[in-house]
């Protein structure tokens, strides 16, 4: 198996468009990660995609609006929410990189239902919201859980200039063309396509949460290692895929 080339736009061309959806006010932060330490987090005939002898965790915050299936509106309770993920990075028996999510939060039950049953992704409700002032772009989550664990996370992030040349690794852990999920005692890979995305480097300003080491993740640094920042693309996926070797 050889990995495909990042690229950073999609390698691939949705053959049916199945759901299209709005990313807004994107900001990801990212840590090493020993890939050792989470290959067994990770669904079968996938293994994590490693640079340079590591592989990252990434902390995802941003707003989805327009959650619709093509041709169709969609729901105006499905029109804007929040959502913050912690995901992995993996590649396939077939050589196609993709993200393996450890937790999605959303502020929506529906979209957690719909994720949950649907696609066994692990998703979770929570109360949540995200403001700008000036430069600077704030995020809040917590679970609806009671208890004083419940995960959590208060971050806030000031947005510098626009990315005109990504590095290797602003490019490896953004330019991703698809999940793998584990459903139905299968492993698929759901594609997506956007446009590139338009990146801005940013500094973190305040970092106080617990969802990554919730997730069962230990990083390498406490400090994040990249932070960014993206005004967001307008997303489409296909068709889901089988991964398992003998599909």
């Amino acid at each position: 198996m050889v990995p495909e080339f990042v690229t950073p736009v999609s390698p691939r061309r949705l053959h049916r468009r199945t759901m299209l959806q709005d990313w807004c006010g994107v900001s990801f932060l990212h840590w090493a990660v020993d890939p050792a330490s989470v290959a067994a987090r990770l669904p079968a005939g996938t293994v994590p995609d490693v640079t340079d002898g590591v592989t990252y965790v990434g902390l995802v915050l941003f707003r989805m609006r327009r959650v619709r299936l093509p041709r169709e509106p969609g729901l105006p309770y499905l029109r804007t929410f929040c959502e913050v993920n912690v995901r992995l990075y993996s590649v396939d028996v077939h050589g196609r990189r993709g993200v393996v999510f450890l937790s999605l939060d959303a502020a929506r039950l529906l979209a957690v239902l719909v994720g949950r049953l649907g696609t066994r992704l692990p998703y979770r409700w929570s109360r949540m919201r995200q403001w700008r002032s000036g430069s600077v772009v704030s995020y809040r989550s917590r679970r609806r859980e009671s208890g004083p664990d419940t995960a959590s996370v208060r971050a806030s992030v000031s947005v510098a200039g626009k990315v005109r040349q990504p590095t290797a690794v602003e490019r490896f852990v953004t330019a991703r063309w698809g999940l793998h999920v584990r459903c139905g005692g299968r492993t698929w890979y759901l594609p997506n396509d956007h446009e590139e995305w338009p990146l801005h480097r940013a500094r973190l300003l305040d970092l106080d949460e617990n969802l990554v080491e919730s997730a069962g993740v230990a990083v390498l640094d406490r400090e994040p290692v990249s932070v960014l920042y993206s005004p967001g693309v307008s997303v489409r996926f296909g068709t889901p895929l089988p991964v398992d070797p003998d599909c």
